[in-house]
């Protein structure tokens, strides 16, 4: 059996948008639970530390890698009938879902937040500035981990139908 570079390429796909979903869905269930627990001030120190340290190259490949590779995919895909029609609904998903909640979304508040001086705010301005940030952040973050998931799901099933006309 000879693997084609269409193959591999759909196969990383799916591994970099699988991890990307992952990501998100571990944050949903583990660090989101646990900040909700330490006090304000934490939760912001801790929010701009995770926010600095995340932009990372790994981060990065998986974040852009899949959106890249989404497209590459799904244009890969065009003659095939149905698995191209997944695939562009899972790289729409990304790009709108995952892609674009993210860098209109997230980024924004995470910037607003990176520059901060946490020690020159009062107990007040810290408290109001948490339930701002935690609340449309983890709304966001809920948003763009169904996407992430369902792009994930929705590449599986694309790699399903091709390997069907195989």
């Amino acid at each position: 059996m000879e693997i084609s570079i269409k193959s591999i390429i759909l196969f990383i796909t799916i591994l970099l948008t699988g991890l990307s979903a992952g990501l998100f869905f571990a944050w949903s269930v583990s660090v989101i639970p646990g900040t909700r627990k330490v006090q304000d001030i934490i939760y912001l120190e801790t929010m701009q530390s995770i926010n600095r340290a995340i932009l990372n190259p790994a981060f990065f490949l998986i974040f852009f890698g899949s959106l890249l590779l989404l497209a590459i995919s799904t244009i890969q895909q065009f003659q095939t009938g149905i698995s191209f029609w997944i695939l562009l609904v899972a790289a729409l998903a990304y790009l709108i879902g995952t892609f674009g909640v993210t860098v209109f979304g997230n980024v924004p508040l995470n910037n607003s937040l990176d520059v901060l001086q946490l020690s020159d705010l009062s107990n007040d301005q810290i408290t109001n500035m948490r339930q701002h940030y935690e609340v449309n952040w983890n709304r966001l973050h809920m948003i763009r981990t169904v996407f992430a998931v369902l792009s994930f799901l929705l590449s599986l099933l694309g790699a399903f139908t091709y390997s069907k006309t195989l």
